[in-house]
């Protein structure tokens, strides 16, 4: 079979060459793409005869899919699958895996790391002990004592939960699929998530981009929370109205934000109302986007496609 990787991996070539060695002594032919491309025109190119295609996640959209006749499997290294046209791949039998988990530790840590910074003023405060007029010192909050709500109780959901119970917190959740019993065993209490929101002092958003999750806090939603509570979403932008968290962060209806995802990749268009919102941590969606994580996922990946060319694939995705 031919396999092809159409984009990097945020990993060092020798490290593809390493993983990809397996799949040539198979008998099979691997291709590698070292440089990104999101052109629907030139990743029908790079597709071209390929029974396996290895992606990340840039948009590989159904035009493209049906371009190729020959295509069995896509292989997405990442977590979310939105990004490619699903319900059409499944109509032609081809299968669809992801590499579901090897962000855990990444997306969580920055989880916290964002919590710290509106809690203690991180980056506020390095400009301004920069500044040629220092207008004093931020006086900030502790997370020990704090009510954590956790919305989506899956893998992410519950490593959030233990490192916030470390820091001395309490805890509850709302999931929409079920109630985790590792997260009763930590001590998470599970509400209604109108209860979730009214009580919480940090809000964090575990939850994957489906029809059901978008726009799950909606303005209604938001309105719901207390005026000194912080929302953090290192999920997907769109489960949040983020006109809305806008307009909550500049009225003072809510205390901060921690923003890793939004309803667009970035580059963020100038006028997309979060950039200009007080009181908002924003980065560049790199939740996932660490050393380790990229070593992971890459493994996780080439894992995939071996599994699949020995007949017994693997973190396939379910049909609906």
């Amino acid at each position: 079979m031919l396999v092809k990787l159409l984009e990097p991996l945020n990993v060092p070539d020798s490290l593809i060459e390493k993983l990809a060695e397996p799949i040539k002594q198979k008998g099979h032919e691997f291709v590698y793409y070292n440089n990104k491309t999101t052109g629907s025109t030139e990743l029908a190119k790079r597709s071209e005869g390929a029974d396996v295609v290895m992606i990340a996640n840039n948009p590989y959209p159904t035009e493209v899919i049906n371009q190729n006749d020959n295509l069995k499997l896509i292989n997405i290294a990442f977590t979310g699958v939105d990004h490619v046209g699903i319900a059409d791949a499944k109509k032609q039998d081809i299968l669809v895996c992801n590499a579901a988990g090897y962000a855990n530790q990444a997306v969580t840590e920055l989880t916290i790391g964002l919590v710290m910074d509106l809690y203690r003023g991180i980056t506020q405060g390095n400009s301004d002990v920069r500044a040629a007029d220092y207008p004093g010192a931020y006086q900030g909050n502790e997370i020990k004592g704090k009510t954590v709500g956790i919305i989506g109780t899956g893998q992410i959901g519950i490593e959030v939960a233990r490192l916030f119970k470390a820091f001395g917190a309490k805890l509850v959740a709302s999931n929409q699929a079920s109630i985790n019993p590792e997260a009763v065993e930590l001590g998470v209490e599970y509400m209604d998530l109108d209860d979730v929101l009214s009580q919480s002092d940090i809000v964090t958003l575990h939850v994957p981009l489906l029809p059901s999750t978008k726009g799950l806090l909606s303005k209604e939603k938001i309105k719901l929370m207390k005026e000194s509570a912080v929302l953090i979403n290192c999920a997907r932008g769109p489960i949040v109205d983020n006109d809305a968290l806008a307009d909550a962060l500049n009225n003072g209806e809510i205390a901060g934000a921690g923003i890793d995802v939004f309803d667009m990749e970035p580059p963020i268009p100038d006028d997309y109302r979060l950039l200009h919102a007080k009181n908002a941590i924003l980065t560049p969606h790199v939740g996932f986007l660490t050393d380790e994580a990229m070593e992971l996922r890459a493994q996780v990946a080439f894992d995939n496609t071996i599994a699949f060319l020995e007949g017994n694939p693997q973190n396939v995705m379910k049909r609906k």
